[in-house]
């Protein structure tokens, strides 16, 4: 029960939140299959120099070790290097070769595919004017590789006219006569769009030739005169004529030559105006023809794909796209996305499929649900013709046939008459109400503004949450979005190519662009797992070899390399009083089950040394709960005269009291806690109870798998450290909850697979990870304290930033670490590596031979040429078994390194670590320091919003007068990061409580 379940997200992955699965199979995100099924994130870019020394200034906070080698970059021609005086010093010291690993065979030169211009790189920090730059890519990518397949990405070729100028508009629009409350008028993008639309027919300018984001800004391929035009707008019928003044300026003019000498590589500085202006025309026809949703198109009419999950909810599919400058040029990368939506159905009808047993006769039994149904969604209204859109604020409080209201005379000479609102709609519209017995619909707003059910119509594209889905809608929402491999390329090549696509409409073409409708030709390389090291019941070590194709193995006759012993744990069994026979947690044989499971891992486990029976109840009730567990670590002790290993909490379902156990237990108590569902433990099936215990056995210290040879690149001596970092944000609709940082760190070398973890709440979606320098200099001196030294060198891996966020993490993030480790007269190396998953690029082999049996390609593909950045580090991995829809590769960006890391090393060392997940017998989908600050990020938003939960009115802990520390979390006030509220306590936070 640590998370799981169908999480259809936002990220793509096919797991969930709160679900027993896991991120690496077909379950859940944090369970025990998982997220590598499919899923995943994305970005570009990345690189580093080949070719002589780096050669920057010191300055600011930073240092730079020096690197030489030789070899050819790709990319970018050489060129003098400027360095600017005040950034970067460099420390003299003597030059190292760089090591490599052996390959199986290498690929042969001729068949790299690069871009004409590549030519020799320098090894030095690249900047553009004073902007510090990812590093360059230090060869022509990587070479080893046991096989190589045929691929084809997603990505579409764009061709444009490098002489063609863009020209970029401020649009600014006003009320002509503004309301007389002196406040500016806020105008919808709605309204935005009729006043483009009058503008450009009233003034005869070229609609064809210009791309417009619905609010401030407008491109054009040709000049569009600098004035101020008067439009006046109608929604329809009876509707009032408002007058807008629209002042069109010319604000920039994009020449394309400079997209072109930065994918040349003759520029260094990303022309990220061009690029958004571009993109912004590609996007111009999709946001005309189809319902947008965020970056996501959704064709409605017809659906390119849909399916009915029942209640008034389609599911629909669409495409989310993206220009990218890639080696080959400039690409479009357009991916199959899917999203629920309310379907276009009369509001009466959408109620009797929508809420269940719907009666119109007994509407006051219903009005609660309606109005959680209804409110706030948008509707068009039939008894008249209009485009206006109304969102519904309430229903009324008296029936359509008692409502009345006044009516103005015009001439003022007549006081205000009652009217009845049937009476009303008879008179002016000819309309004789039906369902007279039923509250109408209240638009809100500052006159009165009724409008009787039946006539009204929800507008069409409104998306419905799919965590309010039933678990049949759910799972079929699911599996539509988990598409399998063929059907998911034919539906891109589909998109890309149809009328509502971004290649329908003339709109690139008036603008000199064209776009190849073919996907992309790649050649991927499959890399060599790593040999494991595994245990033996009888406790000898031994080596496994892994089958190329699946990378999978399993504990039957084997063990962990390290199994601690169980000699002191307990369970607290939260089924004890529920009346299903299934839900109650058989625990003898429950027990029983579990220590055969460790003797035949050959690992220790005694009887647990604590029972203790409680209540479901008791698990949703803060008080209740923080007395239990604190009874329970208290009188251990005194019997034991030692703590709880851990603590094993069964469960008859998911509950929010998860949260608050994981709370109090973390940060308040200090004991490690395990949970599961009662009928899981009591099926006890054999590979549940594995999973239970590799969990167990990460969780208490011990080690699950270790590699046998050293991680690729750090073969001599000295310690090295991994870092992951990540930050958590609330969904899209919370307004107010804070962000959570978490990063972790390796505390053993070399098997590098035991974590500590930090965690800290920081202002509302702000990515930047305050304090940065000091978290990890606390881990590195508790890495000191355990290992006697501290680490040399360290590599960063950090998570969920795009390409617009390089500059911050380099100039700040960076920055405060090397700031606080000079302050401390410590020196070591850094790499700092960006993970992205949050993309669109996704592979396809061409023949059966190409890829696995359900059409994915294989375990350790690798992919570093055509689509990949022009000229920095950066490289696209698939580095687990895809076996539930498109696997979906992780992108590799490098922004700093003082290792001289080779493409092959790097790409090697990664994909070796993804082995060494600790609850998994398969490589994972993302490098396991950025999994673990994933999973610890999200375990420190549990414990947000168990607070929230408490300070929300009507909680059971709101009422009582045991309360947190903090009095304003769930206000993202002041005391977001109050250390009594997100601390963990000192028994835990050095150890993989979070697993």
């Amino acid at each position: 029960m640590e998370r799981g379940g169908y999480r259809g997200r936002g990220r793509g992955r096919s797991g969930g939140r709160h679900g027993y699965g896991g991120r690496d199979g077909n379950g859940g995100r944090h369970g025990y299959g998982g997220r590598d099924g499919s899923g995943g994130h994305y970005g570009y870019g990345g690189g580093r120099d080949g070719n002589g020394g780096r050669n920057g200034e010191r300055g600011g906070g930073f240092y730079q070790h020096p690197q030489s080698g030789s070899g050819s970059g790709r990319g970018i021609p050489s060129q003098p290097q400027s360095q600017p005086q005040s950034l970067w010093q460099v420390r003299p010291s003597p030059s190292s070769s760089v090591g490599s690993s052996n390959p199986s065979h290498s690929l042969p030169q001729t068949q790299r595919q690069t871009h004409p211009d590549i030519g020799s790189l320098k090894i030095s920090e690249q900047k553009a004017g004073n902007t510090i730059t990812p590093v360059r890519r230090p060869d022509n990518g990587g070479t080893v590789a046991i096989r190589t397949c045929n691929l084809r990405a997603n990505h579409f070729p764009v061709s444009f006219n490098p002489r063609s100028i863009i020209m970029h508009y401020h649009v600014d629009v006003k009320a002509k006569n503004p309301r007389k409350s002196n406040r500016p008028q806020k105008i919808s993008k709605y309204e935005l769009s009729l006043i483009r639309e009058k503008l450009f027919s009233d003034h005869s300018l070229p609609v064809q030739q210009t791309a417009y984001d619905g609010e401030k800004s407008m491109f054009s391929a040709v000049p569009l005169p600098e004035e101020t035009f008067a439009v006046d707008v109608s929604k329809g019928e009876d509707e009032r004529t408002d007058s807008y003044l629209v002042t069109l300026t010319l604000v920039n003019k994009l020449e394309l030559r400079k997209l072109k000498d930065y994918l040349s590589g003759s520029v260094l500085s990303i022309p990220r105006d061009i690029l958004q202006g571009l993109d912004l025309v590609v996007r111009e026809n999709p946001a005309k023809e189809c319902v947008s949703l965020g970056r996501c198109f959704f064709p409605m009419n017809p659906p390119l794909k849909e399916r009915d999950l029942h209640h008034g909810i389609v599911a629909i599919g669409g495409f989310q796209q993206s220009l990218k400058p890639t080696s080959q040029g400039l690409s479009l990368c357009l991916d199959y996305s899917v999203l629920s939506f309310r379907k276009k159905l009369s509001v009466l009808d959408f109620l009797h499929e929508h809420v269940r047993d719907f009666n119109l006769r007994e509407f006051g039994r219903f009005r609660r649900q309606v109005e959680q149904a209804l409110v706030g969604l948008k509707v068009n209204v039939t008894h008249r013709r209009t485009k206006q859109k109304y969102t519904i604020a309430k229903l009324t409080p008296k029936n359509t046939r008692h409502i009345t209201f006044p009516i103005l005379d015009p001439d003022g000479r007549n006081p205000p008459r009652e009217a009845s609102l049937l009476a009303y709609f008879q008179e002016k519209y000819s309309v004789d109400i039906q369902y007279k017995d039923i509250p109408a619909l209240d638009f809100g707003g500052n006159k009165t503004n009724y409008v009787p059910m039946e006539l009204c119509v929800l507008v069409e594209g409104q998306r419905y949450p799919k965590e309010n889905l039933d678990k049949y809608a759910a799972k079929d929402l699911k599996n539509m979005s988990v598409a399998p491999v063929n059907e998911r390329q034919r539906t891109i090549q589909a998109m890309v190519r149809s009328r509502e696509g971004p290649c329908g409409g003339g709109i690139i073409q008036n603008f000199g662009m064209s776009v190849n409708t073919s996907m992309t030709n790649v050649t991927g390389r499959v890399i060599q797992p790593p040999q494991l090291k595994l245990g033996n019941p009888n406790g000898k070590i031994s080596s496994m070899t892994l089958e190329v194709e699946k990378c999978q193995w399993n504990l039957l006759g084997r063990s962990m390399v390290e199994g601690k012993p169980v000699e002191c744990w307990g369970i607290l069994d939260f089924t004890s009083q529920e009346s299903n026979n299934w839900h109650r947690l058989k625990g003898k044989q429950f027990i029983d089950k579990l220590i055969d499971k460790y003797q035949r891992l050959g690992i220790g486990m005694k009887e647990p040394v604590w029972y203790e029976q409680s209540t479901m109840w008791s698990l949703g009730d803060y008080n209740s709960l923080c007395k239990l567990l604190e009874n329970i670590d208290d009188k251990v002790q005194k019997r034991c005269r030692r703590r709880l290993q851990f603590l094993l909490c069964v469960m008859a379902d998911k509950h929010q009291g998860y949260k608050c156990l994981k709370l109090i237990a973390e940060t308040k108590v200090g004991i490690v806690t395990q949970c599961c569902l009662s009928g899981n433990a009591n099926e006890g099936k054999d590979q549940y109870l594995t999973n239970l215990a590799l969990k167990i056995n990460a969780k208490i210290g011990g080690s699950n798998v270790e590699l046998i040879n050293r991680l690729p690149h750090f073969e001599g001596e000295g310690h090295v450290m991994f870092i992951g970092a990540d930050v958590n944000h609330p969904a899209s609709r919370d307004i107010n909850s804070p962000s959570i940082a978490a990063v972790v760190a390796t505390v053993n070398w070399p098997a590098a697979n035991r974590y500590a973890a930090r965690v800290s709440a920081q202002g509302h979606r702000v990515e930047k990870i305050l304090n940065f320098g000091g978290i990890c200099h606390e881990l590195v001196l508790y890495y000191a304290s355990l290992n006697k030294v501290r680490p040399e060198k360290i590599v960063i891996f950090r998570d969920g930033v795009s390409e617009s966020q390089f500059h911050m993490v380099l100039t700040e993030e960076l920055q405060d670490l090397k700031s606080v480790f000079r302050a401390s007269n410590y020196f070591p190396t850094i790499t700092l590596i960006v993970a992205q998953k949050r993309h669109q690029t996704r592979f396809f082999p061409v023949s059966a031979r190409d890829g696995i049996p359900n059409g994915n390609v294989f375990p350790g593909t690798v992919v570093d040429t055509k689509v990949v950045h022009p000229f920095e580090f950066d490289f696209y991995l698939c580095s687990h078994y895809g076996s539930l829809g498109t696997s979906k590769p992780t992108h590799y960006h490098v922004l700093w390194d003082e290792h001289k890391f080779t493409s092959n090393d790097l790409q090697k060392l990664i994909y070796d670590m993804c082995f060494t997940f600790a609850r998994c017998t398969k490589p994972v989908s993302l490098v396991p320091p950025v999994y673990y600050a994933d999973l610890t990020a999200y375990r420190g938003r549990l414990y947000y919003e168990a607070m929230d939960r408490m300070q929300s009115p009507g909680s059971a802990a709101s009422s009582s007068s045991s309360r947190i520390t903090s009095s304003s979390v769930s206000s993202a006030g002041s005391s977001l990061n109050d250390l009594g509220c997100y601390k963990l306590h000192a028994d835990v936070e050095n150890i993989m409580f979070f697993i």
